[in-house]
């Protein structure tokens, strides 16, 4: 512990020797062993309202006193001794002195380190909450004794709602700090009593009561600082007003900053649970359904009134409104709140560190950032509550007096006020370039718009726009992007801007010019973004994303030049343009219990349990994350084959959360059928099966079901036969895989694999399917039972497909005739699909190519499962040419050749999809050279895959 200064060890001394005297006085016995009187001591070098209180008030040092302060309740626990009496005097007195005494447990603990920060925050907001249900008690007994009990206009009851903001709100009040209060009462109506007031003039009567029982000056001080200024219409609106006037305000009337104060709002007294119902009413206003980056405009507003605020008051060292202050710290989370908080009801969070720590979790900041804000807030935080328990003043500002300062340092453990001084300015730098990054990125709403993009901008909007002018600036031809520049400032939505967002407009487009010239293909870049900017004009988040973001909108360009595929997405689904910004990008989940988990994270934060609802947030989702994984394949931070993993991951678990959703929804309308699960799996074939599924790639199904259950009905309110059940589950799977919605569709489905084809039934039985296998199947379906794999549905029912498969795939074959038939198959694929030229190469289905791979590993396994079981446990390609390998079907140079060839083609492949283009590339040295490698390991294995064009 630091030495105090004589001057200080002067001051505690005296007051000490004062209280001592004052106990002895009136007859309070003070134990002063050594542990108490240092405690003591420590308490009065730190608060001169603690001395205040002590000497007012000598009880509080008896033993019974000197318990209370030591003990780890917050005043809740001894709220219900304080009876208040019916006249108003003596409780105004009864108020305060409960107030000092509890509020002098705050400093008692803290000082001596008996609470952390989180701890005497909270400890803090349950005082005034206890302190505001006791007075509103008190008031509306007073109230109802003239004019009975408030009613609606059905005879129900009403009590007000009173909604704590800021820091109580938030549960982290400061030890001094004003309460933010607004007054709410549900409806309309009028009081019982034998004097009748309207509820409108009843509530505001009991507001101003509570506020004078609260905040009137007495002898005694004042109880709470009450603030009614957030509030509808400020201190022009009406102290109190009914549910339905909020909404209406709110919907009409309502400002940025209002959303900014309302994160924290919570019902602190009288009926909580009409609150929590105000709060729903009220969560479109402050949390919008999509991702709301116009908070960055309100933000701006608030921070240039503080701003002109701390300059007229010179409050720049203010450790709340300054510069790195914590207000700044609130700012840069509350950002984060409001733009995802609509998708993400994890971060509805109220308290700064609560927030804080999810929006951690989440990965909207990063760890390093978290990190040093949540110092820097705790740090202040401390700080400014010792400033305030010096003297229980509501300021935020460091004393200037030296003595003052060094109370301050020597309560929070300092051995001088210099070295804190120090402490402080880092955490305030820190904060302070951490709010400026995000209020105003380099490039961002400020930077300068380019001259001459300006000029084209203009020309375009006046219609003189020539492509002659566009080709002199770097585009070239010009004319479709001049027809496309002048098109767009004469769309409907264009002309239906609001001021602001055209204002908005005029500043973007000369930047995404810009943009686009610098890109590796300007038109098509600069014609992509005109028609995102179209799709977009309508709402003015998108817009404010591609100013405010500097790194969203170089990357977005880059994007629109580099990929027609993921710029036909974003145009169709803006909604990923948070994908190209996302500080996550790097964090995606791409393991498939990952990417399960994450999907079924995102539909347990519906609030609302609906089918439709829910496919929609599947479809997000699913665009969403096969968006990331293209841009992380574009950007080259994943390969070819762990994105076709990936990508098929993503697709079993979407299959997988479609067809719970709709076993779900056939449930609630017909009821389960006996038997453990559900009896209903799905078999993922082709691509999805061989975990190599493309980003344009259909889904290759097949639906099987227990038919022990097929004569079965089930048990609901409307009864239906089990094969009926099992059809209509199957039929709805289908049907919300392929439906369109606003967020698009999900995938094509092709079920044609399953037994019979596209003659058999949708669904089928598993010993329908067993004896298909068994006595029908054609060696390609075995081939393709080969990439076969349980998906989705009864975890049961797949494992005994699964089982089935093995069985099927492990019967001993003739090797000759196996690789006869699968070279034959292969020659026809060849002839009837193969779109190869002297010029270029069909990457799936020319000589040499993908299906060339694919059908030498299947021959191979068909021939030899029955000797090598091992080989039957992998479906993609990859993994089965080390099966192969392992087996020592193939060596390992051939294993290698095969390898190198399969990653480089459906590298090539995927790039073609993400460009809009056939899978047919020109050919060059590498490719040809990769083809002719693996032609020679065919017809080294004795596949005869020659013979057509290609």
């Amino acid at each position: 512990m630091p030495h105090e200064s004589p001057a200080l060890r002067a001051l505690v001394d005296d007051r000490y020797a004062e209280l001592v005297a004052r106990c002895r006085a009136a007859g309070v016995p003070l134990h002063d062993d050594a542990g108490v009187a240092e405690r003591i001591r420590r308490t009065l070098a730190a608060s001169d309202f603690a001395f205040e209180a002590w000497r007012a008030q000598p009880a509080l040092l008896s033993p019974a006193g000197l318990e209370r302060l030591r003990s780890n309740a917050d005043a809740a626990t001894r709220i219900d001794a304080l009876k208040l009496p019916e006249d108003e005097t003596p409780t105004l007195a009864a108020l305060r002195r409960f107030r000092h005494a509890e509020a002098l447990r705050l400093v008692f603990r803290d000082v001596n380190g008996l609470d952390e920060l989180p701890d005497t925050l909270s400890a803090t907001s349950v005082l005034y909450e206890v302190l505001l249900d006791v007075a509103l008690g008190w008031s509306e007994r007073a109230l109802a004794e003239r004019y009975g009990h408030a009613r609606s206009r059905q005879g129900e009851r009403q009590r007000l709602v009173v909604v704590g903001f800021g820091k109580l709100g938030g549960a982290e009040l400061n030890f001094s700090s004003d309460i933010d209060l607004v007054l709410a009462y549900p409806h309309g109506g009028e009081s019982d009593g034998a004097r009748v007031l309207d509820n409108g003039e009843y509530f505001v009567r009991l507001g101003r009561q509570l506020v004078r029982l609260l905040n009137e000056p007495t002898v005694d001080g004042i109880c709470a600082r009450v603030d009614l200024r957030l509030r509808p219409f400020g201190n022009a609106g009406r102290l109190a007003l009914s549910f339905a006037a909020m909404e209406q305000y709110y919907q009409r009337e309502g400002r940025d900053w209002e959303r900014y104060a309302w994160i924290k709002a919570r019902p602190v007294a009288g009926d909580r649970a009409a609150g929590k119902q105000l709060q729903e009413l009220l969560r479109p206003f402050i949390y919008r359904k999509y991702l709301d980056y116009t908070a960055f405009a309100g933000l701006r507003e608030m921070k240039a009134l503080i701003d002109a605020e701390v300059a007229r008051k010179e409050l720049s060292d203010n450790l709340k409104l300054g510069s790195g202050g914590i207000r700044e710290i609130e700012f840069i989370v509350q950002l984060v709140q409001l733009i995802r908080g609509g998708r993400e009801p994890s971060l509805r969070v109220r308290g700064l560190l609560s927030a804080l720590a999810a929006c951690e979790a989440r990965g909207h900041i990063p760890a390093v950032r978290a990190k040093s804000l949540r110092a820097a807030y705790v740090f202040l935080r401390r700080l400014e509550n010792r400033v305030q328990m010096l003297r229980d003043a509501q300021t935020h500002d460091v004393p200037d007096d030296a003595l003052s300062r060094e109370r301050i340092a020597f309560g929070l453990g300092w051995p001088a006020w210099d070295p804190l001084a120090e402490e402080l300015a880092k955490h305030r730098e820190i904060v302070a370039n951490e709010f400026a990054a995000v209020l105003m990125p380099q490039g961002g709403r400020g930077a300068r718009i380019p001259e001459a993009d300006a000029a084209l901008w203009q020309a375009a909007c006046a219609g003189t726009l020539e492509a002659g002018m566009l080709e002199a600036s770097g585009f070239t031809p010009g004319a479709e992007v001049a027809d496309a520049l002048a098109k767009l400032p004469q769309g409907g939505a264009v002309r239906a801007m609001s001021a602001r967002s055209r204002e908005r407009l005029d500043h973007l487009m000369p930047q995404l010019i810009a943009a686009a010239r610098n890109s590796a293909a300007p038109v098509p870049c600069l014609l992509r973004l005109c028609r995102l900017t179209q799709a977009v004009a309508r709402r003015s988040s998108y817009l404010a994303l591609l100013e405010e973001q500097p790194a969203a909108r170089k990357r977005l360009v880059a994007l629109f030049a580099d990929s027609a595929l993921l710029a036909e997405q974003a145009i169709a689904q803006p909604l990923l343009l948070d994908d190209v910004l996302d500080p996550r990008i790097d964090q995606l989940p791409f393991k498939r219990a990952d990417i399960a988990a994450e999907i079924a994270r995102v539909l347990a934060t519906l609030e609302e349990r609906e089918a439709e609802a829910e496919l929609e947030r599947i479809n997000e989702f699913q665009s969403s994350t096969a968006f990331r994984l293209g841009l992380a394949f574009n950007d080259g931070r994943a390969d070819a084959a762990a994105t076709a993993r990936r990508l098929a991951a993503l697709a079993e678990s979407v299959v997988g959360a479609v067809t719970a959703l709709a076993e779900r929804e056939l449930v609630a309308q017909h009821g389960r059928l006996p038997g453990e699960g559900s009896g209903f799996a799905v078999l993922g074939y082709g691509s999805l099966g061989g975990e190599e599924l493309g980003f344009a790639s259909d889904l290759d199904l097949v639906f099987v079901y227990d038919g022990k259950r097929a004569q079965a009905t089930s048990d609901g309110a409307r009864p239906i036969e089990g094969a009926r059940w099992y059809q209509r589950l199957a039929q709805r799977v289908m049907n919300w895989l392929t439906v369109p919605t606003r967020a698009g569709r999900l995938y094509e489905v092709d079920t044609r694999l399953r037994p019979d084809g596209s003659k058999g039934l949708l669904v089928g039985s598993l010993d329908a399917f067993i004896a298909y296998q068994q006595s029908r199947a054609w060696t390609w379906e075995h081939q393709a039972l080969l990439r076969a794999r349980p998906v989705a549905g009864d975890a049961a029912l797949g494992a005994a497909l699964a089982a089935v498969r093995r069985n099927i795939l492990g019967v001993p074959r003739e090797p000759a005739r196996v690789l006869a038939e699968v070279s034959e198959m292969r020659r026809r694929w060849r002839a009837e699909r193969d779109r190869s030229d002297a010029m270029n190469l069909d990457l799936k289905q020319g000589r040499g190519a993908l299906l060339d791979i694919e059908f030498v590993l299947q021959g191979l396994v068909l021939a030899h499962a029955s000797d090598k079981p091992a080989l039957l446990g992998a479906t993609s390609s990859t993994a089965l040419i080390e099966a192969c390998r392992a087996a020592g079907l193939l060596d390992a140079n051939q294993a290698a050749i095969l390898a190198v060839a399969h990653a480089e083609l459906l590298r090539r492949a995927l790039a073609c999809t993400l460009d809009l283009r056939p899978r047919i590339a020109p050919r060059d040295t590498e490719l040809e050279q990769l083809r002719a490698s693996v032609e020679a390991v065919a017809d080294a294995q004795g596949f005869a895959f020659s013979g057509a064009a290609g």
